[in-house]
């Protein structure tokens, strides 16, 4: 019964350990999701036509990432 505690306890840790790396990763991400929505209000004030442009150009990289 101890050994069976101390395996659980041991998954726990590891278990634990993971979740902490996976929302240190989901943090970089949301500050990458920041600055692009702030690359976007950027281009979008300096060359207004970049945001006619945008949902066509999103849409040919996300035909290329399916042909890859």
């Amino acid at each position: 019964m101890e050994e069976r505690i101390k395996l659980i306890e041991k998954e726990i840790q590891t278990l634990t350990s993971e979740l902490q790396r996976v929302c240190d990763l989901l943090g970089g991400i949301d500050d990458i999701r920041f600055e692009l929505k702030g690359i976007k209000v950027f281009l979008g004030r300096k060359y207004p036509e970049f945001k006619t442009e945008l949902p066509e150009i999103v849409r040919k990289l996300k035909d290329k990432t399916k042909e890859a």
